[in-house]
């Protein structure tokens, strides 16, 4: 079979071409492509995005089978071609996946002598299998020391069936606490798509950083996220007040009928309350309202496996609205260049010290 790949430049030819994938996130979608333009060189989390993006199709003849964002990310431990949550494969059929990842390793490998890029880093929606993973190992990919700053497992809600099912299907507890919150005339969800609402959203993140001891995303981050998503209507701010107070917040991305939790935070003080629980249903439920059939809330380790990691704690309380895990294959690197031994050593030693 003869693959070819080219780069698409045109908006309704990617996002009709993702619309029959199944897998997918809006990590993919075209927005997310200027959201990565937009970042340019500004720093986040110790990395900075190079402004660079390749939006590739593969095709055989020509027809386009897949799909994938490429992003080039600039960092002080080194430079490197982020693929987050692709290649997107239509039609999937036995040995096909192979074949794209070679075509596409070829032309990665092309791009990053020009981009004179340490290596290539990619999170693959593949379902976790050794099939999947023997994939990238043939190709002499191995498992990253970091992930890609996208999950390689989440928690998935199926809201294509009646409120009243989705309430029914979730934990005890989760609806007892839903329903007391809404019981409590002091407490109100508000929404919003005003960029200046974003303000609140900071504040309240910065109280809950310094008190958790880590560092957030930017606020540039956030606004370049909002901003890229709001034209086409697929950003909503959600904020959970007491007696007019900002008790929690959230930023839900709804893209392609999938709702994604993708950006939250709220105060400890409010806890009792159960503000977080009533947001989230306020946030399924509009996810409903624009036809979604699937609520993503981004991010998932198993909590009995590992109770001490970082997400154990975030991931009980989504498991609580009901749904279901779906993990993949772990983030995979190539190396280009000597340097990336070094750049190894460095992500291992700060993924000991995050507790991850």
């Amino acid at each position: 079979m003869d693959l070819s790949i080219s780069e698409i430049s045109d908006k309704n030819t990617w996002e009709e071409f993702l619309a029959g994938i199944k897998e997918k996130t809006f990590l993919q979608s075209w927005n997310w492509g200027e959201f990565q333009k937009k970042m340019g060189n500004s720093t986040q989390g110790g990395s900075a995005s190079g402004g660079k993006i390749w939006r590739l199709g593969i095709y055989e003849e020509r027809n386009l089978i897949a799909a994938i964002l490429v992003s080039k990310v600039v960092a002080k431990r080194g430079i490197f071609l982020l693929l987050q949550h692709g290649p997107n494969v239509k039609n999937e059929r036995s040995n096909i996946k192979n074949q794209i990842m070679a075509v596409l390793l070829g032309k990665l490998k092309e791009i990053g002598k020009e981009e004179k890029v340490d290596f290539i880093r990619i999170a693959p929606l593949f379902d976790d299998s050794k099939e999947n993973l023997k994939i990238f190992q043939d190709l002499g990919f191995h498992k990253s020391p970091m992930h890609a700053n996208a999950y390689e497992a989440t928690w998935k809600l199926d809201i294509s069936v009646s409120a009243e099912e989705i309430l029914k299907n979730m934990r005890k507890t989760t609806r007892y606490l839903i329903r007391q919150a809404e019981k409590n005339p002091e407490i109100s969800i508000e929404t919003s798509i005003n960029f200046r609402d974003l303000n609140l959203y900071f504040d309240l993140n910065r109280q809950v950083a310094k008190r958790q001891n880590f560092t957030p995303f930017s606020e540039e981050y956030i606004k370049n996220e909002f901003n890229s998503f709001i034209n086409d209507n697929e950003v909503l701010l959600l904020f959970g007040k007491y007696k007019n107070e900002l008790a929690a917040a959230a930023m839900v991305i709804f893209w392609q009928g999938i709702g994604f939790y993708h950006q939250a935070a709220s105060l400890s003080k409010f806890a009792k309350l159960s503000i977080p629980y009533l947001l989230q249903w306020e946030a399924i439920k509009e996810a409903k309202k624009r036809g979604c059939i699937l609520y993503d809330f981004w991010g998932f380790t198993d909590p009995e496996k590992y109770p001490k990691h970082p997400w154990a704690g975030p991931t009980l309380f989504k498991m609580g609205f009901g749904g279901f895990a779906k993990e993949h294959i772990k983030t995979q690197d190539f190396p280009l260049s000597k340097k990336y031994c070094l750049i190894y050593i460095f992500e291992q030693i700060r993924k000991i010290k995050r507790g991850f």
